[in-house]
């Protein structure tokens, strides 16, 4: 063969080499996933695709009324990686225009649950039979039961034929936005927000549940519940205390900058301090931080401080601050976040490094001080939009002590 035609036989291979190596187009529409909580045992929801002007793709999950938006995707041949919005989960696998198979990842917390979604509108849980109750109501619910590990709940229900949303409250926060149906005797329920991968299955009457609760396939917990119209948690402004011996809050950690900065930095002199012990990875704190981020935008000539101290299970405090980053970044959050802890969010280490409070319950949990450094409350956990009149109750609540603690007149 002349030089010519090896020439254009070596052009004809390298184009069908990149032929090859082109990426499938996804499409665009409706989707149904379904992530593996056990062998037997899936979680689904229901998200939609569509292109940005640029043509880069936005994955929207739904969760009753929360819609979660994902815009990082990146691809390789077959291969698809997609990262959640502020968590540091991530999918990985292989797809094609109608399919994508692979994992849902957290490398920190060393979690992986398989996943698998498939274009074309389908239902997130089959509603095989006329429901054979209405859950509609307040349920008393307790998780682990008979187990040194059992707490209470408040599940808060509506259903809709055999279409049910709600949550479970409990003392820490809440369990997200739950969607999905009563068929028969059997309640389902799931939420994916990003970061918690979370499936509730109960045998129900008209008075009581006898469920599990998958958290991703790290978890399984028994719960019971009753129909009880009255029940009501603790207080939340009771849980989290300061030990005998100790009438200050402080704390020392580092910013972004290697900074290390505490309750007697010039930020804080002469005003009202608010500190979130939060933490990147718990959706109950971004709902927490999103309130706190509209509400200095509402108010911005208040003398009040916001700091945040956050507790992450990124491995290197490189990450860590990443992740911070990223959470600063995304959310638009204009406080300081400080690192505390980083490798684990273990509480009672936690705990270690914050000595003076009884314990650390939740997170988030803020503590309230006033412009003379004196704690004047702590919340433990956060009552977010997903918990309806609970979260109207707080916000109430809230505009009340700020406006107790900076001697304003008036707080939207």
């Amino acid at each position: 063969m002349n030089r010519i035609g090896i020439a254009i036989l070596g052009s004809l291979m390298f184009f069908c080499s990149c032929k090859k190596a082109e990426s499938p187009k996804l499409n665009t529409g409706e989707w149904l996933a379904k992530m593996e909580v056990s062998e037997s045992r899936q979680l689904p929801f229901e998200f939609t695709l569509s292109q940005n002007a640029d043509g880069g793709y936005v994955m929207k999950a739904y969760n009753a009324e929360e819609v979660v938006t994902i815009d990082e995707f990146t691809f390789n041949g077959d291969s698809i990686k997609v990262r959640m919005p502020i968590f540091e989960g991530y999918i990985a696998g292989t797809y094609t225009s109608n399919e994508i198979t692979g994992e849902f990842i957290e490398e920190s917390k060393e979690r992986r649950v398989p996943f698998r979604a498939t274009y074309g509108m389908q239902d997130r849980f089959e509603a095989e039979e006329a429901p054979a109750v209405n859950l509609s109501g307040i349920w008393e619910t307790y998780f682990n039961v008979n187990t040194e590990a059992e707490y209470p709940a408040k599940g808060i229900f509506m259903q809709n034929g055999n279409n049910v949303k709600g949550t479970f409250r409990t003392n820490t926060g809440d369990y997200r936005y739950l969607d999905g149906v009563v068929t028969g005797d059997s309640m389902k329920l799931s939420a994916f927000d990003g970061s918690h991968v979370f499936l509730f299955l109960a045998k129900v009457t008209d008075s009581t549940l006898d469920g599990k609760f998958y958290s991703g396939k790290h978890t399984v917990q028994e719960f019971l519940g009753a129909r009880n119209e009255a029940f009501e948690l603790p207080d939340s402004n009771q849980l989290t205390y300061l030990r005998e011996g100790y009438d200050r809050f402080d704390f020392s950690f580092p910013n972004a900058q290697g900074k290390m900065v505490g309750l007697d930095d010039p930020m804080f002199q002469g005003k009202a301090v608010l500190v979130q012990i939060m933490g990147t990875w718990c959706t109950n704190c971004l709902d927490e931080t999103r309130f706190y981020v509209d509400f200095i935008k509402n108010n911005p000539d208040l003398d009040l401080q916001f700091v945040g101290l956050a507790f992450e299970y990124a491995k290197t405090e490189e990450k860590a601050f990443e992740g911070i980053k990223r959470l600063k970044e995304r959310e638009e959050v204009p406080y300081p976040i400080l690192l505390a802890q980083y490798g684990t969010s273990n509480k009672q280490k936690a705990n270690e490094k914050l000595p003076m409070l009884n314990h650390i319950l939740s997170y988030p949990t803020t503590i309230y001080i006033d412009k003379d450094g004196e704690v004047r409350k702590i919340h433990t956990g956060f009552n977010g939009p997903a918990t309806g009149e609970k979260f109207v109750e707080f916000k109430k609540e809230f505009n009340t002590t700020i406006q107790e603690l900076t001697s304003s007149e008036e707080t939207e």
